[in-house]
C-alpha cells in the first residue's frame, strides 16, 4: 500500500486519464441514456469495511450474512488483510445483485467505488498525510461524457457523498501501509480478526461486551456507549483495536494501565 492503494474503482475497467484537482471534465448519468446501467455488470468490485457496514444496515442484515451471501472474501497479499469482492448473480451479464431495471436498489447506501465512478481514486500516505490522485475512467459504452455539467475531482466526490467515505477508507488504508512496510503480513489468525473486526459489526459488539473489551482501553463514557450502538463508532473502533493489536500502540486508543490488548 506505498503506492496507489488498491480500494479504488476498477482500473481494468478502461483507459486512465490522470486530473488534478483542478481540471474539469463533463458527466451525466441518468435512467434516460441508452447506456444505464451497463456500468453494473461483470464487475470486480472491493468492498471496504465502510461499504459493508451501509449496505448491512440498508439490507437489514448482519455482516456476516452479507459476506456468506453477496461476497467473495480473498486478502491483500502484501498485508493479509481480508477483502471481500461483491458477487456478481450468475445469469447472463453477470449483473450486480442490486441493479435493478429502474437502477441500484441500494442507491442510498451504494459502495464508495460506484459513488466514485466514472472518478478513480488513487492514495498513498506522503509526509503530510494521505495523499490523493485522481483518474478518469471512460469505458467505451458509457455515454455520460457526451452532457452534463462540468466537474472538478472535488466537486463530484462532494456530489456523491462521498467525504465519510473516503475518511473511513484512509484510515484503513493507513493502517495496511503500516502492516506493509513492516515486512510481516497478517497471520492468519489476525486475518480472522480484521475479518471480525472490520466487516462484522455485530459479531465484533458481541465479543466486545463477552470479554468487555472496553474495560481494557482509554475510552469516555460517550465514545464506549456509541461503539456499542452505533455502527460508524463500532467499525472507528476496531481499526483502532486492529492497530492497538498488531502495534501495541495506537494513537486514538490507549491500554488501561497493567493492560495490553488482545481477544
Amino acid at each position: 500500500m506505498a503506492d496507489d492503494d488498491t480500494l479504488c474503482p476498477d482500473e481494468a475497467a478502461g483507459p486512465l486519464e490522470e486530473l488534478t484537482a483542478e481540471q474539469t471534465f463533463r458527466f451525466s448519468c441518468h435512467p434516460g441514456i441508452s447506456c444505464f446501467n451497463r456500468c453494473c455488470h461483470d464487475l470486480a468490485l472491493p468492498l471496504t469495511p465502510y461499504d459493508v457496514m451501509r449496505l448491512c444496515a440498508h439490507l437489514g442484515m448482519d455482516g456476516e450474512t452479507f459476506l456468506e451471501r453477496y461476497a467473495a472474501v480473498r486478502t491483500f497479499p502484501e498485508t493479509g488483510f481480508p477483502l471481500p469482492f461483491l458477487l456478481m448473480d450468475d445469469v447472463e451479464g453477470a449483473p450486480c445483485p442490486f441493479v435493478g431495471p429502474e437502477g441500484c436498489t441500494v442507491y442510498a447506501d451504494r459502495p464508495g467505488a460506484c459513488r466514485s465512478y466514472p472518478l478513480g481514486r488513487g492514495t498513498r500516505m506522503g509526509r503530510d498525510g494521505i495523499e490523493e490522485r485522481h483518474y478518469l475512467v471512460r469505458e467505451a459504452h458509457c455515454r455520460g461524457f457526451a452532457a452534463g455539467p462540468l466537474w472538478t475531482p472535488p466537486n463530484w466526490q462532494k456530489s456523491q457523498g462521498l467525504e465519510t467515505y473516503n475518511a473511513f477508507n484512509d484510515r484503513y488504508m493507513r493502517l495496511m501501509t503500516m502492516v506493509q512496510a513492516s515486512g510481516r503480513p497478517l497471520e492468519a489468525s489476525l486475518s480472522t480478526l480484521a475479518l471480525l473486526c472490520l466487516y462484522q459489526l455485530e459479531a465484533f459488539r458481541g465479543i466486545i461486551r463477552e470479554k468487555k473489551l472496553l474495560a481494557h482501553v482509554e475510552v469516555d463514557a460517550q465514545r464506549a456507549r456509541a461503539v456499542l450502538t452505533d455502527s460508524a463508532a463500532t467499525l472507528e473502533f476496531g481499526l483502532d483495536w486492529l492497530e492497538l493489536v498488531i502495534f501495541g500502540r495506537c494513537p486514538h486508543l490507549a491500554p488501561r494501565r497493567g493492560d495490553s490488548a488482545g481477544t
